[in-house]
């Protein structure tokens, strides 16, 4: 097969592939179409959750706290 044949042939295959993608497009635009205005609403990403000066401090806390048994048992061992 030569290169230019090998290119019609991806040509046509991508074309192929383009027209079932464009027949799933204007499937999914009549179904969101006969929803109405519901689906017109744009999706909305969960909000960032965020974390208050407080609660970090407790959690920096807690992970010293962690650490140091950690330390002390590892200094109990090395003895």
């Amino acid at each position: 097969m030569t290169i230019l044949a090998a290119i019609r042939h991806e040509e046509r295959k991508l074309e192929k592939q383009l027209g079932q993608l464009q027949h799933r497009l204007n499937s999914i635009r009549t179904a969101a179409k006969a929803l109405g205005h519901s689906a017109e609403r744009e999706v909305v990403g969960a909000k960032k959750r965020v974390l208050s000066a407080a609660g970090r401090a407790a959690i920096v806390k807690a992970a010293k706290k962690r650490w140091a048994k950690v330390r002390k048992r590892a200094k109990k061992v090395a003895s």
